[in-house]
């Protein structure tokens, strides 16, 4: 029987073309919460710019791609950090080798610089506005997540300076860099632990490569029509797009709804 089901925020739960979730979807998380079916968010985005899922209520979330999550109450059941011999190491590559460098720390986020490829990406995603400041001040907090801005030929060389982390990429001109081992499966398991679900009692729905590890970690991981082909491949069943009523469709294949 399945009692958690886990939904990544863009491109899943949040139409890239409208910025809003389908009608559809949000009747299939209605019916969901009405037969007793936890809802929970996965998503790679910091807590400050989870801006779109209107007003659903979720029971918890897995945010800064398993980096922060939270329960009931935004309690905060586990987080995880960036090394800080790591982000010493990404300001002074920076000094001859700039690119934009979203910083995502417990209580808020900022950016380096903005460029052609972070206005794509703000728009796109219909995000909220992003403080500007030295990529420095980020050596005197703890730092959960780095959105970088640099293409997938150079991602070999950055990420060689930066042993602690690992690149999770899920569009072409930036990858959340995030700490080795944190990711949507880690969270997913935190949040598992505190309600005392098994994995088989789940599902999970992404689009994205970082959605991967959770698709696996799931009972049954679904990935949207939209979704990567890799994502797609390591997928238990693969639905229509986010516009197409994805989600509904899926969760009335498997008799959820």
């Amino acid at each position: 029987m399945i009692k958690a089901i886990f939904f990544d925020i863009d491109g899943t739960l949040v139409s890239f073309e409208t910025h809003r979730i389908p009608p559809s979807a949000r009747n299939a998380i209605k019916g969901l919460q009405q037969k007793g079916i936890k809802i929970f968010v996965a998503t790679g985005r910091h807590t400050s710019a989870i801006n779109n899922l209107e007003d659903i209520r979720f029971d918890g979330y897995i945010s800064i791609n398993g980096g922060y999550c939270t329960v009931e109450n935004n309690k905060c059941i586990y987080k995880n950090h960036i090394p800080k011999s790591d982000i010493e190491a990404l300001v002074d590559f920076q000094k001859k080798n700039p690119f934009p460098c979203l910083i995502m720390e417990e209580e808020e986020m900022f950016i380096n610089y903005h460029n052609r490829d972070v206005d794509h990406m703000l728009k796109m995603l219909d995000f909220p506005k992003i403080k500007v400041r030295a990529l420095r001040e980020s050596l005197h907090s703890d730092v959960l997540q780095v959105v970088s801005f640099f293409t997938e030929d150079r991602e070999k060389d950055i990420m060689a300076i930066l042993p602690g982390c690992e690149s999770t990429r899920w569009y072409p001109l930036f990858t959340d860099i995030i700490p080795q081992g944190s990711h949507k499966g880690v969270g997913m398991d935190k949040i598992l632990a505190y309600y005392n679900i098994l994995p088989d009692e789940t599902m999970a729905f992404g689009d994205g490569g970082n959605d991967m590890t959770m698709l696996r970690q799931a009972g049954t991981g679904i990935a949207m029509g939209n979704a990567e082909d890799k994502v797609k491949a390591i997928a238990d069943y693969v639905t229509d797009t986010v516009d197409a009523h994805g989600i509904y469709k899926a969760l009335k294949n498997f008799g959820v709804l």
